[in-house]
């Protein structure tokens, strides 16, 4: 069934929160008609440790924040400067300190000062677990391109070196047969979240093996820092088949295995495996696919999505986030989001991400088209495909299969100047599109030649998505975007850059498209839904929340994502709608005490404050001592 019923073409989900949002605004002190316990709220913790056990133990140390009556109880007097501290207080030592110790972290000037950062976050990981949330949900604008994209890019690099405390799973090749028994070496009863990759494709990286385990620990980070999940229930794991970069295999300091990779059968015997024994023990948590080379990730998708509760952040995440920022765009040009699919978009990168978002946008399109199957030919028009041998056409021989979909038909692109191979200047040149979306992992790729070639776009105002990670593999810079195309383009990128200062007043604003606006929101929503697939519906609807987030005059300035220091109240918004749409396709089952029938009752408000109550904020509990 359609999503897009309404004249607008989005979501009905998407409709009643606009319409919630107007009708609150109106009336802001409409009171609650149902009131929520807060699952995540301050409970006492029992812990069955004392002494300087405690103080060791990153999930129960408060450090100088424990109280008297606590030092008592669990034998610490003594142990701490009898000074008790508020965690402001600690804060504020933390961060006078981190200016000095940045410095002094370094290993010599090829050491970036990034790296040094993320090594001193990651000693207070390590001894004081809520205090790290604390000081990084304070500050995620300044710290989350420190324990994500592009950091996570250098420190996954020197995994191997940076290596001290062993954080998360590792599942090997060599441990065939014996999963199963494995995951309950995990302390946890309950996991709620896992992502896991295999290292075979960490960013626009290549295959950095057993060593890509960085980028799963990070985004966990994130999923605590915004989607409020309980950091005693998440779990970072590494699939390791073995790799393919001769480096790795000659490195003596290495800590994986230094084998090339398994394919085939084997391969997916590892996963099947793994995914069988995690689900055996935590039946409902979620799973997030990251950074899988392309010829697995499509396939592992389709082969896991409709039977266990898991996504691919690189296939859907990067889709919806792009989707998100093209509908953003089209506002940007003054006109409604039902105009998207009149948008000629020139794609650059045809791997697992590109595909993802190829396949996403025609969907879109196509429901606001109808969503039939000449909605879907129509839309297929809108795009032509760049990849490292040029446009792709149905002239080409082996294409890849999922790629084929979006091949332009040979006559059609004789008509317009173009062949099959044609670079990526030519079909700028010839098209004019309204968009340049890169998605290819190569720097620089939008050159001098390429930018100048879309000044001649039909568009009012073109956008340029240089969307490929990390910093270094953008496929152009936005000073390049702004002073080659003019003033008026409107600018994203996967990773963060800084606004440009064009003169008189005007600053040309650079969107970061990070997935982290919404793959905490679908997790979180797919959590508190207990829904037992995620459905594209649930993440249309999440693209759509995203969209729609910006107001019409941001939108108009060429801002087109909003702040990372809104990350908390985004991922709530997210959540509700992907919990809504849940509910919507019959597929919520609940969470905890919060039954199918009883999440089924909630309206829009409801929703909002049973999300909120559920987010895990980093307070230190009271701790009680019990004898085990």
């Amino acid at each position: 069934m359609s999503h897009f019923k309404s004249p607008m073409g989005l979501s009905t989900s998407l409709i009643r929160q606009l319409k919630y949002r107007v009708r609150m605004g109106s009336n802001p002190l409409q009171s609650h008609s149902r009131s929520f316990t807060s699952i995540e709220g301050h409970r006492p913790v029992i812990v069955h440790k004392r002494s300087l056990d405690i103080l060791h133990d990153p999930w129960f140390n408060k450090g100088t924040s424990f109280s008297i009556t606590e030092r008592d109880r669990l034998d610490l007097r003594g142990l701490l400067p009898p000074n008790v501290m508020t965690s402001e207080q600690q804060i504020d030592r933390f961060m006078a300190d981190l200016k000095t110790l940045e410095h002094k972290a370094r290993d010599g000037p090829s050491d970036p000062n990034a790296l040094a950062m993320w090594r001193i976050l990651n000693r207070l990981h390590d001894r004081n677990e809520t205090m790290y949330y604390k000081v990084l949900i304070a500050k995620i604008a300044e710290y989350a391109p420190i324990v994500y994209t592009p950091t996570v890019g250098l420190v996954c690099q020197n995994y191997s070196g940076l290596f001290r405390r062993p954080r998360g799973m590792y599942f090997s090749a060599e441990d065939r047969g014996e999963m199963m028994s494995m995951v309950y070496n995990w302390p946890a009863d309950q996991v709620d979240m896992i992502v896991v990759t295999d290292g075979s494709r960490i960013l626009g990286l290549g295959d950095l093996g057993v060593q890509g385990i960085g980028i799963s620990i990070g985004k966990l980070d994130l999923y605590v820092a915004a989607a409020g999940i309980n950091p005693q229930r998440v779990l970072p794991v590494m699939i390791d088949v073995g790799t393919d970069n001769e480096k790795l295999l000659k490195d003596p300091m290495y800590l994986g295995l230094q084998r090339h990779r398994l394919d085939g059968d084997e391969y997916l015997a590892v996963v099947d495996e793994f995914m069988e024994a995690v689900f055996t023990r935590w039946p409902h948590v979620i799973v997030q696919f990251e950074d899988f080379q392309s010829k697995w990730a499509f396939k592992l998708l389709q082969r896991y999505r409709n039977t266990f509760r898991m996504f691919n952040d690189d296939v859907q995440g990067t889709a919806g986030v792009a989707i998100a920022g093209l509908l953003g765009a089209v506002r940007a040009q003054g006109s409604q989001m039902i105009d998207f699919p009149k948008q000629k978009i020139v794609v650059a990168g045809a791997g697992s991400a590109g595909i993802g978002v190829l396949n996403a946008a025609r969907k879109t399109m196509a429901r606001m088209l109808g969503n039939n199957e000449h909605a879907f030919e129509s839309a297929g028009r809108q795009f032509w495909v760049v990849d490292a041998n040029g446009l792709i056409t149905d002239e080409r021989e082996n294409v890849d299969p999922d790629a084929r979909p979006f091949a332009r038909k040979s006559k059609e692109i004789h008509r317009q100047g173009l062949r099959e191979g044609a670079s990526l200047v030519e079909v700028v040149q010839q098209v004019k599109p309204d968009v340049l979306l890169g998605l290819s992992a190569v720097g620089g790729l939008f050159s001098k030649e390429v930018l100048e070639a879309l000044r001649g776009s039909t568009s009012t105002r073109p956008a340029i998505f240089a969307m490929s990670n990390p910093t270094n593999n953008a496929e152009c810079t936005p000073e390049e975007a702004f002073s080659i195309v003019g003033d008026n383009v409107v600018f994203a990128s996967g990773s963060p850059f800084k606004d440009v200062d064009l003169g008189n007043g005007h600053i040309g604003h650079c969107n970061q498209g990070n997935n982290m606006y919404l793959f905490p929101g679908i997790g979180l929503g797919t959590l508190l839904s207990g829904s037992r697939v995620i459905s594209d519906g649930m993440l249309q609807v999440a693209a759509e929340c995203l969209a729609a987030y910006m107001t019409d005059e941001e939108v108009l300035k060429g801002v087109i994502y909003p702040s990372i220091s809104s990350i908390r109240d985004i991922t709530k918004q997210v959540a509700v709608a992907v919990i809504k749409e849940a509910i919507d396709e019959d597929l919520a089952e609940g969470y905890r005490e919060m039954d199918a029938r009883e999440i089924r009752k909630l309206n829009q408000e409801e929703i909002e404050e049973y999300v909120q109550n559920n987010m895990w904020s980093p307070e230190y509990p009271t701790l009680v001592y019990k004898k085990e």
